[in-house]
């Protein structure tokens, strides 16, 4: 499923127009982002839990030449499924 197809459920399942709906699904993307941006966690009940972590820096390896790469610390989003959404992946 793409954001489109995600959109055009919300709008049919909402009885929302597909702007409304649009406009929720990228409020709801936004605010997510913007919680991840500060530090925290987001907590769906029932979904589950986006939130950041750090990457230690590392050294990789360039497949081409051989040449060894250094790639720097960061930090990354990570999402954990809740117990629900485990259950109903596995009905």
């Amino acid at each position: 499923m793409n954001k489109a197809e995600l959109v055009a459920q919300v709008a049919k399942e909402s009885d929302l127009s597909k702007d409304a709906a649009e406009k929720a699904v990228d409020a709801t993307f936004h605010n997510i982002e913007k919680a991840l941006r500060g530090g925290d966690t987001v907590r769906i009940v029932g979904f589950g839990n986006f939130q950041v972590a750090q990457r230690k820096a590392s050294t990789g390896r360039n497949p081409r030449t051989g040449a060894s790469v250094d790639i720097p610390a960061s930090r990354v989003p990570k999402f954990r499924a809740g117990k629900a959404l485990k259950e109903a992946c596995n009905t």
